[in-house]
């Protein structure tokens, strides 16, 4: 994988078909970063598509641009002719191809340039021309920020590319209480401001958008689903189809759910595993030194960042569930 700078020329040039895509069920980090960078590409003459492997939150759909990505699941035929017609794939905020789903055979055969930006461990750099990964990276969004800033046109950052790269960096932070928000993250928003952000608005969209059953559902799960472990400073929260249903619960609507354990005095892990029809997902979440993404790896063929992973599994949720308790108590050492 080369550096991406080089790819700056291509982008330059203008007349390019370019496809953005991201991983399956995408967070505001990537498809906020994915329209960043459209807005940006676009600036040069350049035929931009966005395409996403699923479906996204409903709270994200203020996103300037939004509306016209590409939903592979729903629309497979259109995203797939952008993909076999493109000159240039990039792919963001995931580090294997697996990660978008039934979209990845059709990225990997393409003749397309890939390019990779992403912030997460352990990428398969040999799927991929060109790119950056970056673990120190607080979010995407804030890599786009950089590849933006750091080519000869820096000036072309506007308002709609301010608002879909906060809408990132800010959820991937935690908003800004992470260990991930470094200096760099605080000037990049000082200059978002500067350019006019009313960064009240995105917190707004985000935070403040859901409908009342979201909120009975969140009671109903922590007053019924989640297990606390103290002799091993965890917690799991253990989501049933049957909750689903009674709830109406949509995609995005458990994002944020795994956080709440760690507010708990002494809890040091929190997991989240979620009985979805095709297989049982995994969200882990942790304080201090506890690697996350080697726990997923060993235990629930994921990985992610070193406090925030994920990872899946085709076993039941009852099975999923003695599963972690085993593996707790494998790793009690570095949990204690």
């Amino acid at each position: 994988m080369k550096f991406i700078k080089e790819v700056y020329p291509l982008i330059e040039e203008g007349n390019k078909k370019i496809v953005i895509t991201m991983h399956q069920k995408p967070d505001p980090d990537a498809m906020g970063s994915s329209l960043g960078l459209k807005l940006f590409l676009a600036g040069f003459g350049n035929e931009i598509t966005v395409v996403s492997p699923t479906n996204w939150p409903a709270f994200i759909n203020w996103m300037p641009e939004i509306n016209s990505v590409i939903d592979f699941e729903a629309t497979p035929f259109p995203a797939i002719k952008a993909v076999e017609e493109a000159d240039l794939i990039f792919c963001l905020d995931f580090n294997v191809l697996s990660r978008t789903k039934n979209l990845a055979p059709y990225i990997q055969k393409s003749s397309a340039v890939k390019v990779l930006i992403d912030h997460h461990q352990q990428p398969d750099e040999a799927s991929f021309h060109f790119g950056i990964s970056d673990t120190g990276k607080s979010s995407t969004a804030e890599m786009v920020y950089d590849f933006i800033k750091q080519s000869n046109h820096p000036g072309k950052l506007n308002i709609p590319m301010a608002e879909c790269l906060y809408a990132g960096v800010m959820t991937d932070t935690g908003s800004f209480r992470f260990e991930s928000t470094t200096a760099s993250v605080h000037r990049m928003v000082a200059e978002l401001k500067d350019l006019g952000l009313q960064h009240h608005k995105i917190h707004e969209y985000i935070y403040d958008n859901f409908l009342e059953n979201r909120l009975r559902f969140i009671g109903h799960v922590l007053s019924n689903r989640m297990e606390v472990y103290y002799e091993y400073n965890t917690a799991l929260i253990a989501i049933s189809k049957k909750d689903l249903l009674r709830f109406q619960i949509k995609t995005g609507d458990t994002e944020g759910l795994v956080n709440y354990p760690l507010s708990i005095q002494g809890i040091k892990l929190a997991a989240l595993v979620i009985d979805r029809d095709e297989e049982r997902k995994w969200s882990f979440r942790s304080k201090g030194n506890f690697n996350t993404n080697e726990f997923a790896r060993r235990f629930f063929n994921g990985g992610g960042h070193f406090n925030a992973s994920g990872g899946r599994s085709d076993a039941s949720l009852e099975e999923n569930i003695e599963m972690f308790k085993k593996a707790i108590r494998e790793v009690a050492d570095q949990l204690k």
